[in-house]
């Protein structure tokens, strides 16, 4: 068997494997914004609100009707991670945090036994495109934390450190450390921040021509997969993943040479002991078992996790406050 164990072709949905239960690719191309920070008017003509993949002319309204987005909406059982390459968004929830952030930047939130929030992307510039680019990866948790306190954590881009060089290959350590470099902490309770976990999440850029080697996981019980998500093909070691595709690594011990060809390349590599529990998942809720996930259909119709504590389902942070998170403790963070 050689390097790659399967290539799969791309869509704006990751296929993963356990710990990862799947990775949303958000790349929208959004026009200049209004002053209500939305598209103009007539460009809605035509939508389909609730279509989160529509992709007309370039870009999503998702399930927002004046700014983009996703207004207030459950989860239970599961933890996200967003990392936001271009652009912004503002986040909301029932723990009565909120924030404005992106451009580099990583939210992480555990959902725990209940979360509300809502995820909007305010077109700020009035007079140029407002582009998005968002990863939401999706990061089951063990039974033992399925019912943890909710939290949420920001990682401003200045805190997320990146190895290699611009003129060659650079790599983003979201989680996991690479050699004596290491990420901010994940949330508590999270499953990457046990040791046992190996959860890697490592964004690497490509110059044209430039090789990069792996290093080597710790043993052949964690899985690795690596997403060519623009430019491309990339070369792992003698095999090639072609553009647009994901491929699962034969071995997490290996340490192939990644080259990039003459359109440079893009990738995520997500990587982690399974958890190897039982998964039952119905849309926001991820539980083990049927009836869990009816328990919390339950739970969340007679509780509302809490309330939603907000005036508006899609609130934004107008058109002029900069990065910031306030905590639902109070505290607050300035992006950097």
């Amino acid at each position: 068997m050689g390097i790659l164990r399967q290539v799969v072709g791309l869509g704006p949905q990751w296929p993963t494997i356990d710990p990862f239960l799947f990775c949303a690719h958000h790349l929208d191309h959004y026009p200049a914004g209004t002053g209500s920070l939305g598209p103009e008017p007539a460009l809605l003509s035509g939508r389909d609100i609730g279509q989160d993949f529509a992709g007309h002319d370039g870009w999503n309204m998702y399930h927002g009707d004046v700014v983009p987005g996703f207004p207030q909406h459950p989860h239970r059982g599961f933890e996200t991670v967003s990392f936001v390459r271009q652009g912004l968004i503002d986040h909301a929830d029932s723990l009565g945090a909120t924030a404005r952030f992106g451009r580099g930047d990583v939210q992480w939130m555990t959902a725990g036994r209940g979360i509300v929030h809502a995820e909007m992307f305010p077109l700020l510039d009035r007079e140029h495109p407002n582009p998005l680019e968002l990863f939401q990866i999706w990061l089951n948790l063990p039974a033992d934390d399925k019912l943890v306190e909710p939290h949420f954590s920001m990682l401003w881009s200045a805190d997320i450190p990146t190895v290699g060089s611009a003129d060659s290959t650079q790599v983003t350590l979201i989680a996991g450390a690479l050699d004596d470099t290491q990420p901010p902490n994940p949330p508590p309770n999270s499953w990457a921040g046990r040791p046992e976990s190996a959860v890697a999440i490592w964004h690497g850029e490509m110059r044209p021509g430039s090789e990069w080697v792996l290093p080597p996981a710790a043993n052949d019980e964690i899985v690795r997969t690596l997403y060519l998500f623009a430019g491309g093909p990339l070369q792992v070691d003698d095999e090639s993943i072609p553009a647009a595709s994901g491929a699962v690594l034969s071995s997490a011990t290996a340490s192939p040479t990644l080259r990039a060809g003459h359109e440079g390349a893009s990738w995520m590599l997500l990587q982690g002991r399974p958890i190897a529990e039982p998964v039952a998942q119905y849309g926001p809720f991820v539980m083990n078992t049927e009836d869990e996930i009816r328990q919390a259909f339950a739970d969340y119709q007679r509780t509302q996790f809490g309330g939603w504590p907000w005036p508006s389902d899609a609130p934004h942070h107008g058109p002029d406050r900069s990065r910031f998170a306030v905590h639902a403790d109070g505290r607050e963070e300035v992006g950097r």
